[in-house]
């Protein structure tokens, strides 16, 4: 069999499949629960690259494929084709490509600091040419075109696969992930943007979060005064499981499966669900112990309303950026496309409910994971390739720097306000047109909602879906004489450190915090313990 590998280079995690080039056909699908760079979002792994090198950040993402290729049971001599797609700084750092022109906004700033803006147009090399597979002498490697430098493959993979290009209608595609890439088109403009939702989405910094995956609950309905669990099961499909008392815990009756956490989607459903039955009355759930319980002792606790409400007021804040930005009204926004593999699994009627897809729209389509669909379509095609870099030169667009943006930063801090302090959505719009920004309205009906796959990978082959929950990836460092102290590895929040008995430290870089923590570092009495000093390891 001639084989092919594509990959979505996800900041929340790596999603990769096996192909057969001759007939098209996918045979494995395997998906990583992180991405392999410390931190939780794109602007850690950014951080960590710039801070500590891009030639370890490098190392990381490369040692994390090569464990995805063994998983996969593909050895590296013997693939003809890989192909990748994701957002600018997961491509770059994977290739080894400076990444400090994405770093700082504003032409001033990459004067001042020499930075050159690098070329990040389609290519195909030989993987060769990609430090860290010198053995793979006869794979070709594909590379699909950013939009501009900020506006990176997937997001053309996100515009491409909604078919906004070729519509008249006034429509926005949003990418519920990490780093939420959205584009709005109105009046033959498309505007893109990145809102950095963070992980909560995709189910991290939740308590007992986890991205999709098998057993992991995806749903949730009330049942009377209970709620009733969906669980995703083997092959990613949904299935019931436990009725439970959300106030205790009681399970007062078992479903078809077990659980072992919950998704960004089964938390949106529970927030939804909550609020609408006055089990959440926002900032707090209104439980003796602030806690709704779930089926196999999995708890969504204030914390975690705190950190979801954050995600979803991002998203709302870059939409209403958006608007602002095209100079129209949320109003006038008919039709909306989700993306990603929560954009896949959540129920697009509570997503609207509480906010994360504009009130007014009427038409919301769901339309799966669009990365790892272009990653295959440029596989299998090379032409395809060309013609996604010819979209590229062609689209007039308008990318707009949520970072630096005065809109953004003004409805985000309103957002925050009515997430997390309790302020009224009454209050909230009025301080929305006292600062002159977009309106958002009740929740109206939506006319049509469409569903294109069941699964964010429709098709996982006949070989099966492996979940990787270890990526095999380590930062290590001696520190000589400390292996009495050990105060670094018990103040680790996350378990990710451990330290033998020479002192050799390894920090398993998928579950450490990265830059937002570092607390390893600090707690060290006596400054031995530093990251700069740190060497990339496999297994």
């Amino acid at each position: 069999m001639r084989t092919g590998i594509t990959i979505d280079l996800g900041t929340s995690g790596f999603r990769a499949q096996k192909i057969d080039l001759e007939s098209g056909k996918i045979k494995k699908t395997v998906i990583t629960l992180r991405n392999p760079l410390p931190g939780a979002n794109v602007m850690d792994h950014l951080d960590f690259a710039i801070h500590y090198g891009l030639d370890k950040a490098h190392k990381l993402s490369v040692t994390a494929v090569k464990n995805i290729l063994t998983e996969l049971g593909v050895k590296v001599e013997e693939m003809e084709k890989l192909s990748i797609c994701g957002n600018p700084i997961q491509l770059s750092i994977f290739q080894g490509i400076p990444i400090e022109d994405l770093a700082y906004a504003g032409e001033r700033k990459k004067q001042k600091y020499h930075i050159e803006e690098q070329n990040r147009d389609a290519r195909i090399i030989s993987l060769v040419e990609i430090e860290g597979f010198e053995e793979a002498v006869n794979c070709k490697l594909l590379v699909p075109p950013s939009i501009k430098h900020e506006v990176g493959a997937d997001a053309l993979a996100l515009i491409v696969k909604a078919g906004i290009i070729e519509s008249n209608e006034i429509s926005i595609a949003t990418d519920y992930g990490t780093n939420a890439e959205m584009a709005l088109k109105a009046n033959g403009i498309i505007f893109t943007g990145s809102a950095a939702a963070g992980p909560a989405l995709e189910g991290q910094e939740i308590e007992y979060g986890s991205i999709a995956s098998p057993h992991t609950i995806c749903d949730v309905e009330f049942e009377g005064e209970n709620l009733r669990c969906y669980v995703l099961d083997r092959e990613m499909k949904t299935v019931m499981g436990d009725l439970v008392n959300p106030k205790t815990g009681e399970v007062l009756e078992k479903g078809e499966i077990t659980a072992k956490g919950i998704t960004g989607t089964g938390v949106i459903a529970l927030i939804e669900a909550g609020i609408r039955n006055k089990l959440i009355v926002l900032p707090k759930i209104q439980t003796p112990d602030r806690i709704i319980h779930l089926q196999n002792g999995i708890k969504f606790t204030d914390k975690d309303l705190i950190a979801a409400g954050r995600a979803v007021g991002a998203l709302r804040a870059g939409h209403i950026t958006l608007c602002a930005a095209a100079g129209i009204d949320m109003e006038d926004l008919q039709v909306a496309y989700m993306s990603g593999a929560a954009g896949t699994y959540m129920d697009a009627a509570k997503a609207h409910h509480i906010g994360m897809i504009p009130y007014n729209t009427r038409h919301v389509s769901q339309i799966g994971n669009t990365s790892l669909t272009v990653a295959r379509e440029i596989l299998l095609s090379e032409e395809r390739l060309w013609e996604l870099q010819a979209i590229a030169k062609e689209i007039l667009g308008t990318h707009v720097m949520f970072a630096t943006s005065d809109a953004f930063k003004e409805a985000y801090l309103l957002e925050l306000a009515y997430w997390n302090e309790g302020m009224s959505f009454k209050m909230l719009q009025k301080f929305l047109k006292k600062k002159k920004l977009p309106m958002i309205d009740e929740p109206s009906p939506i006319l049509k909602i469409e569903r294109q796959v069941e699964r964010d990978i429709p098709e996982i082959g006949e070989e099966g879906l492996e979940v990787l929950e270890k990526i095999g990836t380590y930062l290590t460092a001696s520190v000589e004489g400390k292996t009495s102290c050990r105060k670094c590895v018990m103040i680790c929040p996350n378990g990710a450190l451990r330290m033998d008995k020479n002192g050799i430290i390894k920090i398993r870089t998928d579950l450490c915090d990265g830059a937002n923590c570092q607390r390893c570092q600090h707690v060290c009495p006596d400054e031995r313990f530093n990251w700069a000093e740190l060497t990339v390891a496999g297994y």
